[in-house]
């Protein structure tokens, strides 16, 4: 008999544990080299961890387990003989297996009976009094109406008194390690830096104009559409070497400066919010730019992202307008000293040569840590974010000639 241990492979330099989000198979199925067996939540990412070789699987741990790099997941007897009817259908993930009639608990062993009506166990109490809940609101489900661990674990206070007929579920659901991570990373931000937020507006005319007369083109012979991200991204760029206090970090007693531009871009995906990282920014065109965030958010999409496109960056970009935001106050991503929030584009009234007309306008914010950017510099780099925005032709393409511009499209 020839079994192999699995063990958690390392996802990275920084990840010493991972948890067990989802077992894709069941104890005992048959799965092939590579087959996908399993979900596992990092504090960066959530990952595939494939079979490293084909048998008969015997789980090790359970979903919500934590498990150390190196440690333990499954054992997998590579001698076990292929199944006849492997091959008729592909594996199926645990969710869309046919679910068996979970068994039935042990009968409870009788309680003491020590046990007063409607008191509370050891085990409850501690929960109870780590809640501080009412123990006289919760109606015990044990042996003389004793409060049992699980009534402590599962009570919600009342909210007041329900119609008869409504319907008011509740869900206690368990947060995967990486969005407690991700709390864990906002809650730090809030208190260890001291965050403020500037704010501008854009008149976006320019940018749609451009895009308007060369989206098409750009996109027949790049294969990638014209966005907005491509301009902010060039815009951050230029601003960052005008004001490179932004593009800094505090470690510690010290600063930490970089002569490069690595942008992280938040992309939303199926797992919730990723910040895949844009390397060397200042040395992409717009079909660089563009290619490189269709590329990361086709893998955060697909979940195929890995921890080393999300690790580093020197500054981050968030697009809150996507989903119809005005105006909001992104946080800092640590350890990062500023980040740049565009928002929807609204058509307003604005002042022009003396006279109001109509213009698509967005709302801009960059949050910072003012720690180490003073308010020149955060006002100023915002400024100049706007009038590269405003002047994308002249101040991001080398010139407003069709030929400059052509050209910075490599047209």
């Amino acid at each position: 008999m020839s079994v192999l241990e699995m063990k958690v492979p390392s996802p990275g330099e920084s990840i010493t544990e991972v948890e067990i989000a989802t077992w894709l198979v069941e104890d005992g199925d048959y799965v092939t080299k590579d087959q996908p067996i399993a979900e596992v939540d990092s504090d960066k990412a959530t990952l595939e961890l494939p079979a490293e070789e084909s048998g008969i699987i015997t789980l090790k741990a359970e979903e919500g387990d934590v498990v150390k790099v190196g440690g333990v997941v499954c054992l997998i007897d590579m001698s076990a003989e292929k199944p006849a009817d492997a091959d008729k259908e592909a594996p199926k993930a645990k969710e869309e297996a046919p679910k068996e009639e979970p068994a039935k608990p042990a009968a409870p062993k009788e309680e003491p009976k020590s046990y007063a009506t409607g008191s509370a166990s050891p085990a409850a109490k501690k929960i109870i009094a780590e809640k501080e809940i009412d123990a006289s609101q919760i109606k015990g489900t044990g042996k003389d109406g004793r409060i049992t661990k699980a009534d402590a674990e599962s009570f919600v206070p009342s909210m007041g008194t329900a119609p008869a007929y409504a319907n008011r579920g509740v869900e206690r659901k368990k947060l995967s390690r990486l969005r407690r991570s991700l709390s864990e990373r906002l809650v730090s931000v809030k208190n260890e830096t001291a965050m403020l937020t500037t704010f501008n507006e854009v008149d976006m005319s320019a940018i749609f104009e451009l895009r308007n007369k060369y989206k098409e083109e750009f996109k027949a012979k790049h294969g990638v559409g014209l966005g907005f991200m491509s301009f902010f991204t060039k815009a951050v760029v230029r601003a960052l070497q005008a004001f490179p206090e932004v593009n800094a970090m505090i470690d510690g007693d010290y600063k930490v400066s970089y002569d490069f531009m690595d942008i992280s871009i938040a992309v939303s995906g199926p797992k919730g919010l990723m910040v895949p990282v844009v390397r060397n920014a200042e040395m992409l065109t717009f079909r660089g730019v563009e290619q490189n965030i269709k590329d990361l958010a086709i893998k955060v999409r697909d979940g195929k992202i890995s921890i080393d496109e999300m690790t580093g960056g020197t500054f981050t970009i968030t697009n809150g307008g996507v989903f119809g935001s005005m105006l909001s106050t992104p946080i800092i991503n640590p350890p990062q000293s500023a980040i740049l929030g565009m928002h929807n584009i609204v058509e307003r009234p604005v002042v022009k040569n003396g006279g109001i007309s109509i213009a698509p306008i967005m709302f801009v914010a960059l949050s910072y840590d003012h720690r180490i950017i003073d308010g020149r510099e955060s006002v100023g780099f915002l400024v100049t974010v706007k009038e590269a925005l405003e002047n994308p032709a002249e101040l991001l393409m080398g010139g407003t000639d069709d030929a400059s511009i052509r050209r910075a499209l490599e047209l």
